[in-house]
């Protein structure tokens, strides 16, 4: 498996391929978390063509993708966060530019559970650690839940580090007022 980092995607049958890559990952998870987890055709293009964001490529030995991330400390180039939230939390390591974000992490099905994930966080992993960084990243309940991936993560980056500290740094619960009809 090679892992490869460019800042943009923009030969088109990679595109392609890194589209069909993240829908077939993200898809069903919309029907499965409140909050979209699944960019629009349009944001996706958008994020594959800024150089701010890093693309990490899983490559089987054949060239096929196996895997895509992106990964940048531009956290203004990040859908759906707050910059100022980090900035007033972490201002030394926001004014550095230390803190990176993984915008998502998509496995082919086929290569889930092999290295194709572990390359790709290990190679972020080494990009920010050298920096004395900080990681953010999002994960749902539900793959929080039933797919455990805090604790997968958490067990990742301790193989390549004994001094890492894994925070919760937020959480938002989505509630459902229901009126059914009187009896």
């Amino acid at each position: 498996m090679l892992i490869k980092v460019v800042d943009q995607i923009i030969d088109e049958d990679l595109h392609s391929a890194a589209w069909q890559l993240y829908q077939d990952c993200f898809e069903e998870l919309n029907t499965l978390a409140v909050q979209r987890h699944m960019m629009y055709k349009s944001e996706f293009d958008e994020v594959m063509r800024d150089p701010r964001v890093d693309k990490y490529l899983a490559l089987t030995d054949d060239g096929t993708l196996a895997g895509v991330t992106t990964y940048t400390n531009d956290l203004d180039a990040v859908p759906l966060i707050s910059p100022q939230y980090f900035e007033r939390h972490w201002p030394e390591h926001y004014a550095a530019r230390k803190i990176w974000y993984i915008g998502f992490i998509a496995v082919s099905p086929e290569h889930q559970g092999r290295e194709a994930f572990a390359q790709m966080v290990e190679q972020m992993y080494l990009v920010v650690s050298i920096q004395n960084g900080l990681v953010g990243l999002d994960i749902c309940s539900y793959n929080d839940d039933v797919r455990h991936m805090s604790r997968v993560f958490r067990l990742m980056i301790a193989r390549n580090s004994d001094n890492m500290r894994f925070n919760r740094i937020d959480q938002q619960s989505y509630w459902l007022y229901e009126f059914p009809s009187a009896a």
